[in-house]
C-alpha cells in the first residue's frame, strides 16, 4: 500500500510539469500573436494617413509616452535615463549599442508602408525569415553573443528554407514590382534585427535597468522617424495629421505588451522553446488577421505554406550546434536549454 502511495506521489511532478509547459507555451503563441496585431494596427494606420512614415512615428510616439509615464517618476529610473546621453559621449560602451532602436524604427516603418498592399501573413513570414538568416548570420560572427556559433547542417538548412518561405509568399506578387519591393521592407527589417536585442540588452545593462533600455530604443527610433518627417515636410513632400480613432494608436503598447510578456515567459520555457511558440503565435495569427478582418489580405494556399516552412527554418535555425568558438578561437561547448555557454573543461 504505502509502495502505491509512494509511486503515486512520484509519478505527479512529471504530469504536472508537463501540464505546466503546455500552458505557458499555449501563453507564448498567444502572446506571439500580439505581432500581428500591431502589424495590422500599425498597416491599417498608414492606410488611414496616407502616410506610412507618419503612421510608424504615431505607432513610436505613443509607446515613448507610455514609456515615460512608467520611468520617469521613479528618480532611480528617471537618472539612469537622463545620464545615457552622457555614456554616449564618452564611450562607456561601443556607440553602436545606442542606437538599436533604429532597427524597431525600420521594421515599424515597414508595417506602416507595406501591410495595407501585403497583408499581416505576407509581412510575418517576410519578417521572420529575415530574422533566422540574421540570427544565423549574428551568431557566427559573435553579433550579441559571447561565443561564436559554427555554421552547422541544421543552421544553413534553417538559413535556406527562410529564403523559400520568402520565396513561396512572394510568388503571388511575381508579375508585381511594386509588391516585391515593398515585401523587400519587411524582409530587410528581420535583417537588421539580429544586433538590435545586444544593443538593448548592453544598454539594460549600463543603465541597470531593461525599463529604461525599452524607453531609450523608443526614444531613438522615434527621434529618427520624426527627423526624417520633417524634412519630407520641409520639401512638401507629406502633411502632417492625426487619427481619430482611438484604437489606432495602439501599435506602441501592443508592442510593450507583447516586450513584457515575453519576459516574463522566457523564465518558464527557456529562450528556444519560447522563440518557437512565439513564432508560431505570429504566423498563425497573421493567418487569422487576414482571414477574418475583411481588407486586411488575401490568405494564399502558398501563403500558408511560407508560414509553415518559415516556422519550420526557424525550429532547425535554433538547435543549438555542439560547439562554438569564442573570439580567441578557444573550443566551447553549448548548453542545449538556451542558456549561456560554458567551456567544456566545466563539464561534469
Amino acid at each position: 500500500m504505502t509502495t502505491t502511495q509512494d509511486n503515486v506521489v512520484h509519478d505527479r511532478p512529471p504530469v504536472a510539469k508537463t501540464a505546466s509547459v503546455g500552458l505557458f507555451v499555449l501563453f507564448t503563441v498567444l502572446a506571439g500573436t500580439l505581432g500581428p496585431m500591431q502589424s495590422a494596427v500599425n498597416g491599417r494606420l498608414g492606410a488611414d494617413l496616407g502616410d506610412g512614415h507618419l503612421a510608424s512615428i504615431v505607432s513610436f510616439g505613443s509607446g515613448l509616452l507610455l514609456m515615460l509615464v512608467l520611468i520617469l517618476p521613479r528618480s532611480s529610473t528617471r537618472s539612469a535615463f537622463l545620464g545615457l546621453p552622457g555614456h554616449l559621449r564618452r564611450g562607456t560602451i561601443p556607440w553602436p549599442n545606442f542606437f538599436a532602436g533604429l532597427c524597431g524604427a525600420v521594421i515599424v516603418l515597414s508595417e506602416g508602408i507595406s501591410v495595407g498592399a501585403l497583408g499581416v501573413a505576407t509581412f510575418q513570414t517576410a519578417l521572420i525569415s529575415g530574422m533566422v538568416i540574421s540570427g544565423v548570420v549574428c551568431d557566427r560572427l559573435a553579433i550579441g553573443v559571447q561565443f561564436k556559433q559554427a555554421l552547422s547542417v541544421f543552421r544553413i538548412v534553417g538559413a535556406a528554407l527562410a529564403v523559400v518561405a520568402t520565396v513561396l509568399v512572394v510568388s503571388p506578387n511575381f508579375e508585381t514590382p511594386h509588391a516585391l519591393a515593398l515585401i523587400a521592407l519587411p524582409f530587410a527589417g528581420g535583417l537588421l534585427a539580429g544586433w538590435q536585442p545586444a544593443g538593448n540588452s548592453n544598454i539594460g545593462k549600463l543603465a541597470g535597468s531593461m525599463l529604461v533600455s525599452i524607453t531609450w530604443n523608443f526614444l531613438i527610433g522615434f527621434v529618427f522617424l520624426t527627423a526624417a518627417f520633417i524634412i519630407r515636410l520641409g520639401m512638401g513632400h507629406a502633411s502632417f495629421a492625426l487619427p481619430d480613432t482611438w484604437w489606432m494608436y495602439l501599435g506602441g503598447p501592443l508592442g510593450l505588451l507583447s516586450i513584457a510578456l515575453m519576459a516574463i515567459l522566457v523564465t518558464r520555457l527557456g529562450l528556444l522553446l519560447l522563440a518557437l511558440a512565439s513564432t508560431a503565435g505570429q504566423l498563425v495569427g497573421s493567418i487569422l488577421i487576414d482571414s477574418l478582418i475583411p481588407g486586411m489580405g488575401t490568405v494564399h494556399v502558398v501563403t500558408i505554406l511560407g508560414a509553415l516552412v518559415a516556422l519550420s527554418a526557424s525550429a532547425i535555425a535554433m538547435i543549438p550546434s555542439k560547439q562554438v568558438r569564442d573570439e580567441g578561437g578557444a573550443r566551447q561547448m553549448t548548453a542545449h536549454d538556451g542558456q549561456e555557454p560554458i567551456s567544456e573543461e566545466a563539464r561534469p
